[in-house]
């Protein structure tokens, strides 16, 4: 699980990791670590639409989206496995990793607070107390300083496009990461499961900016999804993979981001605008 291989980095234990999920790519050095598991769709291929009917086909037929390199995974000998139990769309869970041999952790933050709390309990499990409560004050610090700095300014009607074709409003923990960088979701729900809605929605919804950030991408696929979006306000793509999919602490580093879109939007002091305006 990438957020699971981040945090364990952030923990100073990134030495300890004997592999990694096909999806790991932070840090950087974790990419020279035997892959365990594998994504049975080819995503690299496909646009978001492609994706979503495949993830569809997949689940009509009741095939699985990922293999486990099980014979891998008994010659690394690890002692402890981290996987979630959030999303089977997005990851292995932790159903798929019951026969294992390995203790086997499962996380599933649905809230900005409940990140924080798997960093302190995943540091507690591996025997990092005091770094866990460290790596998690941190994360809520920088968060706080950015949710200080807007309080008391008008605030940008926000649609955060987890998905494109079709549109995916935003949940989990990433309306409250809008909120913080001083922006108000108009169709996403705090803590609770993204949902398929229409551009017709969103268009209804009247959003002042529309931020493009497609479960998994990084900004340069998301840029080329960005280019479908067909919206009467501005259009800002983001790296969705490194800042704002996954549950770890770089959802700090995402709320700084998006209050630098927000104040920029602002300061432009650009109304509604015909067509696709892409950031």
């Amino acid at each position: 699980m990438p957020a699971a291989t981040e945090i364990v980095a952030d923990l100073g234990l990134a030495g300890c990791l004997v592999g990694r999920s096909h999806q790991c790519r932070w840090p950087p050095e974790v990419e020279a670590l035997p892959v365990v598991s594998s994504s049975l769709i080819d995503t690299s291929l496909l646009s978001s639409g492609g994706i979503d009917e495949a993830v569809r086909g997949a689940a009509q037929r009741g095939t699985p989206l990922y293999a486990l390199e099980a014979k891998l995974l008994e010659q690394l000998r690890p002692d402890v496995i981290i996987t979630q139990d959030l999303c089977r769309v997005c990851a292995v869970s932790g159903d798929d990793l019951s026969q294992v041999g390995a203790q086997v952790v499962s996380l599933g933050p649905r809230t900005i607070a409940e990140v924080a709390q798997v960093v302190r309990d995943l540091a507690e499990t591996l025997g990092v107390r005091q770094r866990g409560g460290e790596v998690a004050g941190a994360m809520l610090e920088r968060i706080e300083r950015v949710r200080a700095s807007v309080r008391g300014l008008p605030r940008l009607r926000v649609f955060l496009a987890e998905w494109i074709d079709p549109p995916f409003a935003s949940g989990h923990w990433i309306p409250e990461m809008v909120e913080a960088a001083g922006g108000e979701e108009v169709l996403g729900r705090v803590g609770a499961l993204s949902v398929r809605t229409t551009w017709e929605a969103v268009a209804h919804a009247r959003p002042d900016v529309v931020i493009v950030a497609p479960c998994g991408f990084d900004e340069e696929r998301s840029r080329l999804e960005s280019t479908k979006v067909k919206v009467d306000c501005p259009v800002v793509a983001v790296d969705a993979d490194r800042y704002f999919a996954r549950p770890a602490p770089s959802i700090a580093q995402g709320v700084e981001l998006l209050q630098k879109i927000f104040q920029r939007i602002a300061s432009e002091g650009v109304p509604p605008v015909s067509g696709n305006r892409s950031g």
